[in-house]
């Protein structure tokens, strides 16, 4: 039997780390290669693609897409992990603070934003991870770096006891820490504030509706069935330009051989990665146009 190929779309339960996913995974579906587009701490839940097989080669060009969450964030409490999983470092009697007052910060969080990332986060300083560090007591400077935000807004606004818990959903690039974006929204609100619940709802275009459990993943594969959840490596890429060689220069196309421009169409234009396909609809690989006006491969798929 061939090995499988292509993205699986798992939906996270709490409890485990991605890890965990994809060492479960593994055990299901009794293949080695198997990985994820995307850490999600163990107490989030939601869309975790899993690219199996050959379909391995396309993670990194999946990690670079927006993902969508839905966050609660408690006003008024901090915790040092931004999460309620740690311990609570600060909080205040009595929160003041209207709707209106909440959603016009919100808006303010809208394009590029400065981050800097958690202590409890896997970036790594000085050749070790910051939660190692934050478990031996240490705290470190860290590096801000810059993240997008493209759409947020809020879905709920309800009190609990003294401190209201707002709901928000958002669109983020890459490396958006949704604990950090809970922490900095209650301090421009003049608060502490701390995420107390964290949803992944979409990631790289695949939406929670198209996830499988874990337990489901098993079912699929006990009956045979699991081929047709996967999503094919070209289309989990379907954002790179798509592009055709001709029938002579298949066969050098899927030797990774570099190609002239002129065998290739639509005309590719810019620089950057596209998708190279065969006439018949064959998907090669990925190519990408060099200085010299050449097409060069960068991952070749298509096995001759």
């Amino acid at each position: 039997m061939s090995e499988l190929t292509g993205v699986l779309a798992v939906y996270k339960p709490a409890g485990y780390t991605s890890h965990d996913v994809v060492a479960k995974a593994r055990r299901i579906l009794g293949m080695k290669r198997i990985g994820h587009t995307g850490t999600l701490d163990p107490q989030v839940t939601g869309v975790l693609p899993l690219c199996l097989g050959r379909a391995t080669r396309v993670v990194e060009y999946i990690q670079e897409l927006p993902k969508e969450y839905v966050a609660t964030l408690r006003l008024g409490l901090s915790s040092d992990t931004e999460d309620m999983t740690g311990t609570i470092t600060e909080s205040v009697d009595e929160v003041h603070v209207t709707e209106a007052e909440v959603l016009e910060v919100l808006n303010s969080f809208k394009g590029v934003i400065s981050q800097v990332p958690p202590m409890y986060s896997a970036v790594k300083v000085d050749g070790k991870r910051l939660y190692e560090l934050a478990r031996e007591g240490k705290t470190v400077e860290r590096k801000s770096r810059e993240v997008e935000i493209y759409e947020i807004e809020m879905t709920d606004m309800v009190w609990n006891g003294n401190y209201p818990d707002i709901t928000f959903r958002v669109l983020c690039s890459k490396g958006t820490y949704i604990r950090t974006l809970c922490v900095d929204i209650g301090r421009a609100l003049g608060l502490p504030g701390v995420m107390v619940e964290l949803t992944r709802t979409m990631s790289a275009g695949i939406s929670a509706s198209h996830c499988l459990t874990l337990e489901q993943i098993a079912e699929h594969k006990e009956a045979g069935t699991l081929e047709q959840h996967l999503i094919a490596a070209d289309e989990a890429i379907s954002h790179l330009p798509r592009h055709s060689v001709i029938d002579e220069k298949k066969k050098a196309a899927m030797q990774g051989q570099r190609l002239s421009i002129r065998y290739v169409a639509p005309e590719v234009k810019q620089s950057g990665d596209f998708r190279l396909y065969d006439l018949q609809g064959e998907f090669l690989g990925i190519y990408k146009l060099e200085e010299s006006g050449a097409i060069a491969p960068v991952k070749v798929f298509a096995q001759g």
